[in-house]
């Protein structure tokens, strides 16, 4: 299933992406820091979702309450996970 999620509180704006039984297949983040974001999306695909929930949740970006990492997890429980 592909899912669209428009962040909140971070550079990027949104973030697409693919699971598939409880599987991380794919993930575009538009915007924010281009190496990282694809860095991070590397790394989480083929990790279950809650493997990511785990390690990524509530990590921050500076001063802000929230990342791009977080918003994933958002994202994830967005779509029941």
């Amino acid at each position: 299933m592909t899912y669209t999620y428009k962040t909140k509180g971070t550079c990027s704006t949104n973030i697409e992406l693919e699971v598939e039984d409880g599987i991380v297949r794919n993930i575009a983040f538009w915007g924010g820091c281009n190496g990282n974001l694809q860095g991070l999306s590397r790394l989480v695909a083929g990790m279950p979702v809650k493997e990511v929930i785990s390690r990524l949740e509530g990590i921050r970006c500076g001063g802000r309450p929230t990342s791009c990492p977080d918003q994933l997890c958002k994202a994830l429980h967005e779509m029941g996970y």
